[in-house]
């Protein structure tokens, strides 16, 4: 900070700019570093796992397949004959012609059960195989191959372990030959796969790390016990300290060649990142060319933006040392901030000539405007006295009219009770005469359905009427031919006397039913007459309760014209103490209107007088400010 506050602007600006880029830079870079090494070292690590993986995958599959066509060969027709019938020379050929077709098997050696070799791919096989039946009968893989199985001690043997009977490293796959009629077991097939093909199927991985430049590339095979098969490194090539490594392990599910192998790929981690490395000179460079660059554009920026601002400040000092407005500013054709600020400042100036001018003037008005200010306030004065006392007196008076209002307010409550009283009694008599309506409308109901009873029966009299008429027509017609029939039996003699007392007999039963039918139509006529005069009553009845009944209707009409007045009554009486109230309460906000007048009437005359006090002030600061705007010069 001393060094800072030691420099000049142009100076600051530029150490500023450049502690900026590089506090700006410096976290850019470390975190670019960080992710570039993250990413590099995910993308060899990538790389290492691909090559991994693809010699497992090629090594699966090549011993698979080799394994595969040992299992097919033991099924041979020609090699279970020899083993069968003894034609070893036939086999000979036969396993001569696969080992041909499959180079990457060192030989074919078919053996009986008691260790024997009998056929050979090569015919020095042969020969290395002659009188050490005892060693192939004790040899691991033989004694797995008679059950059925591959050795796991054999497969896993190292590839730097050269075997006697081949002359150079092999992993032995020996199996069964079954026979084809009983399935017995008759003899054991060993191909004995070739280590040394291996470096043709990593030959493409190791030419691929060559073509990106890593040299120490390699590749390993290791054992279950960590025991390393197969290394694609030189014997005598030291193994790096520090390494990138990834590996892949083989499908542990199978059951044959290669189980529980796991294939590494490794390179020398100083190798793997000199590319990061290089790139890290370069970008160190590049910021390095940066910062310079940075400096001398910051030095010419600063050197740019400090001269107009040092013309200025000169122009400033002697605007203030000699007092002197009349200075221009002669900063043109900048288009910048610095341009602005030159432009700026020259409006300032400016103004402040404008502003001096008008403030030597304004102070001359001023000290006139004190004056009639003064002689303004000593007249408000006395006005604003008279004003207080006045509204003393209205205080007072809005005092009496408060006390008046709120007695009027008391008694309308009374009234709004004696009303709310009125309706209730107006409501319950309403509510009585509609029950009377109600009921009277009932009777009027009975009373119709009950001349319509009477006017039933009066059709039904009349129809037995009828009925009886008819009886007597009967009667009187049996009473002539009653009449006939005893004519015609005194006519007959003798024979028609029978015959003349039933015609009696008949007659006889005809005049008691036309003295009945008599007698039933005068209980008719009477019962005829009580109906008229039933109905005459009825209707009589009727036409009273229809009377009776708009009369209680005229009644309730009144009534409720009354309820209604009543209610009208209590609405003006409500709103009387409502305007009341509200009157009320006008007349307090009145009185508490005056209450606070009066007080600020009080305030204003204090006011007024600290007035008087600072026009007094004023009067002082404006010569004041006369002598001090007479220093400059417009």
């Amino acid at each position: 900070m001393r060094l800072l506050s030691g420099l000049k602007l142009r100076g600051r600006l530029t150490l500023w700019v450049c502690l900026l880029l590089i506090a700006a830079l410096t976290p850019v870079v470390a975190a670019g570093v960080h992710v570039i090494r993250r990413t590099v070292g995910l993308q060899i690590h990538g790389v290492l796992q691909v090559e991994a993986e693809g010699l497992r995958d090629l090594v699966e599959s090549s011993l698979h397949e080799r394994e595969a066509n040992a299992r097919a060969w033991t099924e041979d027709a020609i090699v279970r004959g020899a083993l069968l019938f003894g034609t070893y020379a036939k086999s000979d050929a036969v396993l001569a012609t696969l080992n041909g077709r499959h180079a990457s098997f060192a030989g074919l050696v078919l053996f009986t059960e008691d260790g024997r070799a009998v056929s050979v791919s090569r015919p020095e096989l042969r020969e290395a195989f002659e009188g050490h039946e005892r060693d192939v009968l004790a040899s691991p893989w033989f004694q797995a191959a008679l059950e059925d199985r591959l050795d796991p001690t054999a497969l896993t043997r190292a590839i730097t372990r050269t075997d006697p009977f081949f002359g150079r490293p092999v992993m032995p796959l020996a199996l069964p030959v079954l026979s084809p009629i009983s399935g017995a077991r008759v003899g054991v097939l060993l191909a004995a796969y070739d280590w040394n093909q291996l470096e043709q199927v990593v030959a493409g991985a190791l030419q691929r790390s060559r073509e990106r430049g890593q040299r120490s590339f390699t590749l390993e095979v290791l054992g279950p016990d960590d025991g390393q098969l197969y290394s694609s490194r030189a014997r005598n090539v030291p193994a790096p300290l520090r390494t990138v490594r990834a590996q892949a392990v083989d499908d542990t599910r199978g059951t044959g060649a290669g189980r529980h192998w796991r294939f590494v790929a490794t390179v020398d981690e100083e190798e793997a990142f000199q590319p990061l490395r290089n790139f890290l000179k370069l970008s160190v460079l590049a910021v390095a060319a940066l910062l310079l660059l940075a400096a001398l554009a910051a030095w010419a920026l600063a050197r740019g933006v400090t001269r107009p601002i040092t013309t200025l400040s000169g122009l400033v000092s002697r605007v203030v040392r000699e007092g002197d407005l009349t200075q221009k500013v002669a900063l043109h054709g900048r288009q910048d901030e610095v341009g602005e600020l030159a432009s700026a400042f020259a409006r300032m100036m400016d103004h402040l000539r404008e502003s001096t001018a008008s403030l030597q003037q304004g102070t001359r008005v001023l000290g006139q405007t004190v004056a009639e200010l003064t002689r303004a306030t000593e007249q408000q004065e006395r006005n604003l006295t008279q004003q207080t006392a006045a509204l003393q007196e209205t205080q007072v008076t809005a005092q009496e009219i408060q006390q008046t209002s709120q007695v009027a307010a008391e008694r309308s409550q009374a009234v709004l009770g004696l009303v709310a009283r009125a309706r209730q009694a107006g409501s319950a008599g309403e509510t009585t005469l509609g029950a009377s309506l109600d009921g009277f409308e009932e009777l009027r109901d009975h009373g119709v359905r009950l001349a319509e009873g009477i006017s039933s029966l009066n059709e039904r009299t009349q129809q037995i009427g009828g009925i009886t008429q008819t009886v007597k027509d009967l009667a009187d017609q049996s009473n002539m031919l009653a009449l006939n029939a005893a004519i015609e039996a005194v006519r007959s003699g003798e024979h028609g006397k029978g015959f003349s007392v039933v015609a009696r007999e008949i007659r006889s039963l005809a005049d008691q039913s036309i003295q009945a039918t008599g007698r039933v139509r005068d209980i008719l006529d009477d019962i005829r007459g009580g109906i008229h005069a039933t109905v005459a009553l009825s209707e009589e009845g009727q036409r009273r309760s229809e009377a009776g009944l708009a009369q209680v209707r005229a009644s309730g009409q009144s009534l409720r014209a009354l309820t209604d007045i009543i209610q009208d009554n209590a609405s003006a009486a409500q709103q009387i103490a409502a305007a009341v109230i509200q009157q009320n309460a006008g007349i307090a906000q009145i009185f508490t209107a005056v209450t606070d007048l009066s007080r600020m009437m009080d305030d204003t005359l204090e006011a007024m007088q600290g007035t008087q006090r600072m026009t007094h002030t004023l009067r002082g600061v404006a010569e004041r400010m006369e002598t001090v705007a007479g220093v400059w010069r417009v």
